[in-house]
């Protein structure tokens, strides 16, 4: 694996990470708390790897090739429509990390009404995140791949 393979493995961890989220709800729908559990630590753990692997390629960039971020410029038209998703999806991003690490530790500790309370914020802002992330990485590397 090459250090430019980190964006396909970020938007591999993003969608694996709205995988677990989404079976972590339906499992709590039921009531099954066992696999609700199991499925929202694996999507914890999915973003800690994303977060991880995002960090090390974009310091890699920066560093070593004393690059930015890539720019999403073409086409024009769809360029608004770009960064209105980049914006939302970063700033959420950000909100999420607190909100997760909040919702999770009131969970271990069984403060499940407390929990229950951060979690109706918690799991679709998560899930807007990583959705939104496999979708930015779609338009930057396929859809419109930027020269």
């Amino acid at each position: 694996m090459h250090i430019t393979d980190l964006p396909a493995v970020n938007a591999s961890l993003n969608g694996l990470s709205a995988v677990f989220l989404g079976i972590g709800f339906y499992h709590i729908r039921r009531k099954n708390v066992a696999a609700h559990r199991t499925c929202m630590l694996a999507a914890f753990g999915t973003s800690i790897l994303f977060l991880i692997c995002y960090i090390t390629y974009h310091t890699y960039l920066a560093y070593a090739l004393h690059r930015g971020p890539t720019r999403f410029l073409e086409p024009a038209w769809f360029r608004p429509i770009y960064l209105g998703i980049l914006g939302t999806h970063t700033v959420l991003a950000m909100v999420i990390v607190p909100l997760a690490i909040i919702t999770l530790s009131r969970a271990l500790r069984e403060r499940f009404d407390r929990h229950r309370k951060i979690a109706r914020w918690t799991w679709p802002i998560w899930m807007y995140v990583s959705v939104t992330g496999v979708l930015i990485y779609y338009l930057l590397y396929w859809q419109f791949p930027q020269k």
